[in-house]
């Protein structure tokens, strides 16, 4: 949210106030911090209760954002940004990936 405010923008990117690509802090290593930190805190929850069917929600919600959620929020990125959210996507993995070309 920090990132979102100090470039003036929503987090919201199917609304008209989106006016900056964020590609700063946790935007570099993920295009998606906040639902990898969301799928993380539900597995989290699943190893406290040292439960496999509690990674159920997990899973679920993982394929739920990156099937429905996180290609419409990237549509409308696309289609307002261009080449340069073509770029950040060829550069930044869409949950994580490799991180040793990460400079800090």
């Amino acid at each position: 949210m920090i990132q979102f405010r100090r470039s003036h923008t929503t987090v919201n990117p199917k609304t008209l106030d989106t006016t900056a690509l964020v590609v700063t802090g946790p935007y570099k290593l993920t295009r998606n911090p906040m639902y990898v930190g969301m799928t993380g805190l539900l597995v989290a929850h699943a190893l406290t209760r040292r439960s496999w069917l509690a990674l159920v929600p997990a899973g679920l919600f993982a394929v739920t954002m990156n099937q429905i959620q996180i290609p419409a929020e990237e549509a409308v990125l696309q289609q307002r940004f261009g080449a340069s959210f073509e770029r950040y996507r060829g550069n930044v993995p869409r949950w994580l990936g490799k991180l040793q070309n990460v400079r800090y």
